[in-house]
Protein backbone atom coordinates (compact mmCIF):
# COMPACT_ATOMS: atom_id res chain seq x y z
CA UNK A 1 0.00 0.00 0.00
CA UNK A 2 1.49 3.57 -0.93
CA UNK A 3 1.86 6.08 1.39
CA UNK A 4 0.14 9.04 0.57
CA UNK A 5 1.47 12.75 1.07
CA UNK A 6 -1.66 13.26 3.85
CA UNK A 7 -0.10 10.39 5.68
CA UNK A 8 3.77 11.58 5.60
CA UNK A 9 2.61 14.96 7.12
CA UNK A 10 2.56 14.18 10.99
CA UNK A 11 5.95 12.31 10.57
CA UNK A 12 7.41 15.24 9.23
CA UNK A 13 6.09 17.57 12.44
CA UNK A 14 7.13 15.04 14.85
CA UNK A 15 10.63 14.43 13.10
CA UNK A 16 11.23 18.92 13.54
CA UNK A 17 9.81 19.25 16.61
CA UNK A 18 12.61 16.63 18.23
CA UNK A 19 14.98 18.37 16.33
CA UNK A 20 13.70 21.99 17.93
CA UNK A 21 13.38 20.05 21.45
CA UNK A 22 17.41 18.75 21.01
CA UNK A 23 18.60 22.31 19.61
CA UNK A 24 17.05 23.83 22.81
CA UNK A 25 18.62 21.22 24.93
CA UNK A 26 22.12 21.75 23.69
CA UNK A 27 21.93 25.89 23.86
CA UNK A 28 20.40 25.52 27.61
CA UNK A 29 23.29 23.20 28.42
CA UNK A 30 25.91 25.30 27.00
CA UNK A 31 25.15 28.47 28.87
CA UNK A 32 26.38 26.69 32.05
CA UNK A 33 29.78 25.83 31.17
CA UNK A 34 32.42 27.91 32.44
CA UNK A 35 34.91 29.98 30.95
CA UNK A 36 38.22 28.29 29.87
CA UNK A 37 39.93 30.42 32.90
CA UNK A 38 37.42 29.36 35.39
CA UNK A 39 38.47 26.04 34.98
CA UNK A 40 41.21 24.76 37.89
CA UNK A 41 44.66 23.67 36.64
CA UNK A 42 45.71 20.43 37.43
CA UNK A 43 47.93 20.73 40.57
CA UNK A 44 47.28 24.47 41.87
CA UNK A 45 46.55 24.91 45.37
CA UNK A 46 43.48 23.69 47.22
CA UNK A 47 41.49 26.66 48.49
CA UNK A 48 39.59 23.87 50.90
CA UNK A 49 35.53 24.71 51.70
CA UNK A 50 36.01 28.06 53.16
CA UNK A 51 38.78 30.45 51.33
CA UNK A 52 39.03 34.05 51.86
CA UNK A 53 39.71 36.74 49.48
CA UNK A 54 42.03 39.04 49.61
CA UNK A 55 43.16 42.45 47.28
CA UNK A 56 46.95 43.46 47.05
CA UNK A 57 47.73 46.66 45.19
CA UNK A 58 50.81 46.80 43.37
CA UNK A 59 52.44 49.57 40.76
CA UNK A 60 53.07 47.19 38.78
CA UNK A 61 51.93 43.39 38.15
CA UNK A 62 54.37 42.74 35.23
CA UNK A 63 52.43 39.74 33.61
CA UNK A 64 51.29 38.58 36.31
CA UNK A 65 47.44 36.49 35.03
CA UNK A 66 44.37 35.24 36.46
CA UNK A 67 45.16 31.29 37.67
CA UNK A 68 49.04 32.40 39.00
CA UNK A 69 49.76 30.70 41.88
CA UNK A 70 49.56 32.40 45.95
CA UNK A 71 52.54 31.33 48.09
CA UNK A 72 53.38 31.40 51.77
CA UNK A 73 56.61 30.29 52.11
CA UNK A 74 56.99 28.95 48.62
CA UNK A 75 53.82 26.49 49.31
CA UNK A 76 50.39 27.19 47.11
CA UNK A 77 48.25 28.09 49.09
CA UNK A 78 45.63 29.89 46.87
CA UNK A 79 45.15 31.57 43.21
CA UNK A 80 44.83 35.07 41.48
CA UNK A 81 41.09 35.43 40.90
CA UNK A 82 41.37 38.64 38.81
CA UNK A 83 44.20 41.44 38.10
CA UNK A 84 42.68 45.01 37.22
CA UNK A 85 43.22 48.52 37.55
CA UNK A 86 42.41 50.37 40.58
CA UNK A 87 39.96 53.40 40.78
CA UNK A 88 42.85 55.88 41.29
CA UNK A 89 43.87 54.85 37.68
CA UNK A 90 47.64 54.15 38.49
CA UNK A 91 47.83 51.10 40.68
CA UNK A 92 47.06 47.63 39.54
CA UNK A 93 44.88 45.61 41.67
CA UNK A 94 44.97 41.94 42.34
CA UNK A 95 42.18 39.82 43.93
CA UNK A 96 43.54 36.56 45.31
CA UNK A 97 42.25 33.57 46.91
CA UNK A 98 42.87 31.65 49.82
CA UNK A 99 43.04 28.73 51.42
CA UNK A 100 40.61 29.62 54.80
CA UNK A 101 43.26 27.36 56.80
CA UNK A 102 45.77 29.42 56.02
CA UNK A 103 46.57 32.18 58.87
CA UNK A 104 48.53 35.58 57.91
CA UNK A 105 48.68 38.89 60.48
CA UNK A 106 46.25 41.72 59.22
CA UNK A 107 49.75 43.94 58.64
CA UNK A 108 50.84 40.60 56.16
CA UNK A 109 52.79 42.24 53.06
CA UNK A 110 52.72 40.71 49.17
CA UNK A 111 55.76 40.57 47.10
CA UNK A 112 55.18 39.46 43.09
CA UNK A 113 58.54 36.91 42.60
CA UNK A 114 59.04 34.22 39.80
CA UNK A 115 59.44 30.58 40.56
CA UNK A 116 62.95 30.48 38.37
CA UNK A 117 64.73 32.41 35.32
CA UNK A 118 61.77 31.22 33.15
CA UNK A 119 59.02 30.47 35.58
CA UNK A 120 55.86 31.97 36.05
CA UNK A 121 55.07 34.70 37.82
CA UNK A 122 53.36 34.03 41.64
CA UNK A 123 52.00 36.43 44.56
CA UNK A 124 53.71 35.72 47.67
CA UNK A 125 51.98 36.24 51.14
CA UNK A 126 54.30 36.88 54.67
CA UNK A 127 54.16 38.72 57.71
CA UNK A 128 55.15 42.40 57.92
CA UNK A 129 59.68 42.17 58.34
CA UNK A 130 59.57 45.48 59.59
CA UNK A 131 57.02 45.11 62.31
CA UNK A 132 55.32 42.67 64.51
CA UNK A 133 52.72 40.23 63.60
CA UNK A 134 48.84 42.33 64.40
CA UNK A 135 45.36 40.91 64.17
CA UNK A 136 44.62 38.24 61.57
CA UNK A 137 44.06 38.89 57.60
CA UNK A 138 40.37 38.75 57.27
CA UNK A 139 38.32 37.82 54.19
CA UNK A 140 37.98 41.10 52.16
CA UNK A 141 41.04 42.57 53.40
CA UNK A 142 43.15 44.95 51.06
CA UNK A 143 47.22 45.48 51.27
CA UNK A 144 47.68 48.63 50.25
CA UNK A 145 50.66 49.57 48.18
CA UNK A 146 53.10 50.31 50.69
CA UNK A 147 53.23 46.75 51.76
CA UNK A 148 53.70 45.30 48.43
CA UNK A 149 56.58 45.06 46.45
CA UNK A 150 57.86 43.53 43.31
CA UNK A 151 61.00 41.49 42.92
CA UNK A 152 63.68 42.24 40.31
CA UNK A 153 62.47 40.81 36.78
CA UNK A 154 64.65 38.94 34.46
CA UNK A 155 64.27 41.97 31.96
CA UNK A 156 65.75 44.52 34.39
CA UNK A 157 68.75 42.65 35.13
CA UNK A 158 69.38 41.76 32.02
CA UNK A 159 69.30 45.17 31.00
CA UNK A 160 71.18 46.48 33.65
CA UNK A 161 73.90 43.94 32.76
CA UNK A 162 73.81 44.85 28.98
CA UNK A 163 74.10 48.56 30.53
CA UNK A 164 77.29 47.57 31.97
CA UNK A 165 78.70 45.41 29.07
CA UNK A 166 78.41 47.74 26.77
CA UNK A 167 79.29 51.54 28.95
CA UNK A 168 80.05 50.13 32.10
CA UNK A 169 83.58 50.71 30.94
CA UNK A 170 84.19 46.58 31.17
CA UNK A 171 87.03 47.30 29.10
CA UNK A 172 88.61 49.14 32.00
CA UNK A 173 89.14 46.07 34.06
CA UNK A 174 92.27 44.81 32.97
CA UNK A 175 93.77 48.45 33.34
CA UNK A 176 92.55 48.39 37.28
CA UNK A 177 93.77 44.87 37.74
CA UNK A 178 97.08 45.86 36.36
CA UNK A 179 97.19 49.04 38.61
CA UNK A 180 96.09 47.11 41.66
CA UNK A 181 98.90 44.99 41.36
CA UNK A 182 101.27 47.42 40.72
CA UNK A 183 100.53 49.11 43.69
CA UNK A 184 100.32 45.75 45.78
CA UNK A 185 103.57 44.16 44.59
CA UNK A 186 106.19 44.83 47.41
CA UNK A 187 103.98 45.88 49.92
CA UNK A 188 103.06 42.81 51.14
CA UNK A 189 103.57 42.84 54.74
CA UNK A 190 102.14 46.57 55.08
CA UNK A 191 98.79 44.73 53.39
CA UNK A 192 98.86 42.22 55.81
CA UNK A 193 99.07 44.69 58.24
CA UNK A 194 96.22 46.33 57.05
CA UNK A 195 94.18 43.48 56.89
CA UNK A 196 94.81 42.71 60.32
CA UNK A 197 93.87 45.65 61.52
CA UNK A 198 90.63 45.50 59.79
CA UNK A 199 90.00 41.98 60.96
CA UNK A 200 90.57 44.15 64.54
CA UNK A 201 88.40 46.86 63.65
CA UNK A 202 85.77 44.39 62.49
CA UNK A 203 86.03 42.28 65.88
CA UNK A 204 85.74 45.37 67.89
CA UNK A 205 82.92 47.02 66.10
CA UNK A 206 81.36 43.45 66.66
CA UNK A 207 81.46 43.03 70.26
CA UNK A 208 80.40 47.10 70.78
CA UNK A 209 77.56 45.88 68.24
CA UNK A 210 75.20 46.39 71.46
CA UNK A 211 76.65 49.80 72.60
CA UNK A 212 76.81 51.19 68.91
CA UNK A 213 72.78 49.68 68.81
CA UNK A 214 71.76 51.51 71.71
CA UNK A 215 73.75 54.90 71.02
CA UNK A 216 71.48 54.62 66.94
CA UNK A 217 68.20 54.41 69.64
CA UNK A 218 69.18 57.14 71.58
CA UNK A 219 70.08 59.39 68.34
CA UNK A 220 67.10 58.18 67.27
CA UNK A 221 65.05 59.14 70.42
CA UNK A 222 66.85 62.42 70.52
CA UNK A 223 66.20 62.94 66.94
CA UNK A 224 61.99 62.41 67.45
CA UNK A 225 62.55 65.22 70.50
CA UNK A 226 63.86 67.61 68.02
CA UNK A 227 60.91 66.91 65.95
CA UNK A 228 58.59 67.13 68.65
CA UNK A 229 60.04 70.28 69.74
CA UNK A 230 60.00 71.56 66.33
CA UNK A 231 58.19 74.75 66.96
CA UNK A 232 59.65 75.55 70.01
CA UNK A 233 63.47 75.32 68.36
CA UNK A 234 62.38 77.59 65.73
CA UNK A 235 60.57 79.72 68.14
CA UNK A 236 63.79 80.10 70.34
CA UNK A 237 66.05 80.77 66.66
CA UNK A 238 63.30 83.14 65.92
CA UNK A 239 64.25 85.10 69.47
CA UNK A 240 67.67 84.33 69.16
CA UNK A 241 68.53 87.17 66.70
CA UNK A 242 67.21 90.13 68.59
CA UNK A 243 69.60 88.80 71.49
CA UNK A 244 72.49 88.94 69.51
CA UNK A 245 71.98 92.46 68.56
CA UNK A 246 71.73 93.19 71.84
CA UNK A 247 74.84 91.35 72.97
CA UNK A 248 76.41 93.47 69.96
CA UNK A 249 75.40 96.48 70.96
CA UNK A 250 76.96 95.71 74.60
CA UNK A 251 79.67 94.07 73.15
CA UNK A 252 82.23 97.40 74.51
CA UNK A 253 80.92 96.95 78.30
CA UNK A 254 81.15 93.04 78.07
CA UNK A 255 84.60 93.56 77.26
CA UNK A 256 85.72 95.98 80.15
CA UNK A 257 84.00 93.41 81.97
CA UNK A 258 86.02 91.15 81.05
CA UNK A 259 88.86 92.82 81.65
CA UNK A 260 88.05 93.85 84.71
CA UNK A 261 87.54 90.20 85.94
CA UNK A 262 90.92 89.77 84.31
CA UNK A 263 92.84 92.35 86.63
CA UNK A 264 90.93 91.00 89.24
CA UNK A 265 92.04 87.83 89.29
CA UNK A 266 95.82 89.39 88.94
CA UNK A 267 94.90 90.84 92.37
CA UNK A 268 93.09 88.12 93.85
CA UNK A 269 96.09 85.60 92.57
CA UNK A 270 98.75 88.26 94.15
CA UNK A 271 97.20 88.53 97.13
CA UNK A 272 96.19 84.78 97.97
CA UNK A 273 100.34 84.35 97.13
CA UNK A 274 101.13 86.82 99.58
CA UNK A 275 99.00 85.56 102.28
CA UNK A 276 99.67 82.18 101.69
CA UNK A 277 101.91 81.71 105.02
CA UNK A 278 99.51 83.62 107.27
CA UNK A 279 96.49 81.44 105.74
CA UNK A 280 98.22 77.83 106.25
CA UNK A 281 99.16 79.60 109.98
CA UNK A 282 95.64 80.58 110.65
CA UNK A 283 94.16 77.45 109.79
CA UNK A 284 96.98 75.56 111.93
CA UNK A 285 96.48 77.82 115.04
CA UNK A 286 92.47 76.96 114.21
CA UNK A 287 93.16 73.08 113.98
CA UNK A 288 93.40 73.24 118.29
CA UNK A 289 90.50 74.97 119.04
CA UNK A 290 88.15 73.15 116.12
CA UNK A 291 89.33 70.26 118.18
CA UNK A 292 88.55 71.68 121.39
CA UNK A 293 84.58 72.10 119.59
CA UNK A 294 84.75 68.67 118.49
CA UNK A 295 85.39 66.96 122.10
CA UNK A 296 83.18 69.47 123.69
CA UNK A 297 80.29 69.11 121.49
CA UNK A 298 78.19 67.70 123.68
CA UNK A 299 78.59 70.28 126.63
CA UNK A 300 77.82 73.42 124.01
CA UNK A 301 73.94 72.70 123.99
CA UNK A 302 73.60 73.00 127.37
CA UNK A 303 76.16 75.87 127.58
CA UNK A 304 74.14 77.82 125.59
CA UNK A 305 70.99 77.41 127.47
CA UNK A 306 72.81 78.76 130.14
CA UNK A 307 74.13 81.18 128.44
CA UNK A 308 70.50 82.79 127.17
CA UNK A 309 69.62 82.98 130.96
CA UNK A 310 72.28 85.66 132.26
CA UNK A 311 72.40 87.14 135.13
CA UNK A 312 69.18 85.13 135.78
CA UNK A 313 69.70 81.16 136.22
CA UNK A 314 66.97 79.26 135.04
CA UNK A 315 65.53 78.42 138.52
CA UNK A 316 65.48 82.33 139.42
CA UNK A 317 62.04 82.32 138.60
CA UNK A 318 61.03 79.75 141.78
CA UNK A 319 62.19 82.39 144.79
CA UNK A 320 60.08 85.08 143.22
CA UNK A 321 56.47 85.13 145.25
CA UNK A 322 53.84 87.67 144.48
CA UNK A 323 55.77 91.57 145.01
CA UNK A 324 58.47 89.93 147.20
CA UNK A 325 61.29 87.81 146.78
CA UNK A 326 63.46 85.53 149.29
CA UNK A 327 66.71 84.93 148.13
CA UNK A 328 69.50 83.13 150.09
CA UNK A 329 72.91 84.31 148.13
CA UNK A 330 76.40 82.80 149.17
CA UNK A 331 79.82 84.57 147.88
CA UNK A 332 82.97 83.03 148.72
CA UNK A 333 85.69 85.29 147.84
CA UNK A 334 89.45 84.20 147.45
CA UNK A 335 91.82 87.06 148.73
CA UNK A 336 94.85 85.09 147.60
CA UNK A 337 93.59 84.30 143.79
CA UNK A 338 92.22 88.17 143.46
CA UNK A 339 95.35 89.81 144.20
CA UNK A 340 97.38 87.57 142.19
CA UNK A 341 94.97 88.21 139.54
CA UNK A 342 95.66 92.20 140.01
CA UNK A 343 99.55 92.10 140.45
CA UNK A 344 99.83 89.89 137.31
CA UNK A 345 97.56 92.42 134.95
CA UNK A 346 99.47 94.92 133.04
CA UNK A 347 95.53 96.95 133.06
CA UNK A 348 94.51 97.80 136.02
CA UNK A 349 96.35 101.03 137.72
CA UNK A 350 97.07 101.32 141.30
CA UNK A 351 98.31 97.96 141.89
CA UNK A 352 101.75 98.80 143.54
CA UNK A 353 100.40 101.58 145.45
CA UNK A 354 98.51 98.33 147.09
CA UNK A 355 101.82 96.42 146.98
CA UNK A 356 103.80 98.83 148.91
CA UNK A 357 100.90 99.45 151.47
CA UNK A 358 101.06 95.36 151.83
CA UNK A 359 104.76 95.75 151.89
CA UNK A 360 105.62 97.52 154.82
CA UNK A 361 108.43 96.53 157.17
CA UNK A 362 107.96 93.61 159.34
CA UNK A 363 106.68 91.52 156.66
CA UNK A 364 108.35 88.07 156.42
CA UNK A 365 109.38 86.69 152.70
CA UNK A 366 107.82 83.12 151.95
CA UNK A 367 109.88 80.65 150.09
CA UNK A 368 107.64 80.73 146.69
CA UNK A 369 107.68 84.74 146.40
CA UNK A 370 110.28 84.30 144.09
CA UNK A 371 108.89 82.07 141.73
CA UNK A 372 105.19 83.51 141.83
CA UNK A 373 105.68 87.11 141.62
CA UNK A 374 109.61 87.56 140.53
CA UNK A 375 109.98 91.24 141.04
CA UNK A 376 108.12 91.58 143.78
CA UNK A 377 109.44 89.05 146.26
CA UNK A 378 112.49 90.80 145.81
CA UNK A 379 111.06 94.13 147.68
CA UNK A 380 109.55 92.15 150.19
CA UNK A 381 112.69 90.41 150.95
CA UNK A 382 113.24 92.96 154.06
CA UNK A 383 112.82 91.66 157.44
CA UNK A 384 110.65 94.73 158.52
CA UNK A 385 107.67 94.74 160.58
CA UNK A 386 104.38 95.49 158.11
CA UNK A 387 100.55 95.82 158.35
CA UNK A 388 99.41 92.10 156.61
CA UNK A 389 102.29 89.10 156.77
CA UNK A 390 102.80 88.04 153.13
CA UNK A 391 100.69 85.58 152.13
CA UNK A 392 101.82 82.40 150.93
CA UNK A 393 102.55 82.25 147.06
CA UNK A 394 101.25 86.12 146.34
CA UNK A 395 102.97 86.95 143.61
CA UNK A 396 104.62 90.84 143.73
CA UNK A 397 104.18 93.33 140.84
CA UNK A 398 103.38 92.74 137.65
CA UNK A 399 107.07 91.94 136.42
CA UNK A 400 108.72 95.47 136.19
Amino acid sequence: MTATATDLRPLRRSTRLATLLAVATFLLTGCGLQAIQDVPLPGGAALGPNPYTVTAQFTNVVDLVPNNSVRVNDVPVGVVREVSLAPDGWTAQVVVDVNGAVNLPANATARLRQTSLLGEKFVELLPSPMAPPQGRLANGATIPVDQTDVGAQVEEVLGALSLLLNGGGVEKIQTIAREVNAATSGNEEQLRSLLQNLDTLVGTLDRQKADIVRAIDSLERLTRTLVDQRARIANVIDNLGPGLDVLNQQRGLLVETLQSLNRLSDVGVDVIRRSQANTVADLRALQPILGNLVEAGDALPGSLQILLTIPFADNSLNVIKGDFANIDVSVQINLQSLLTTLLNSNQVPGVDAIFKLLQQPGTTPQAGDAAAGGAAGQRGSQNTPGLVPQLPGLGGGNGR
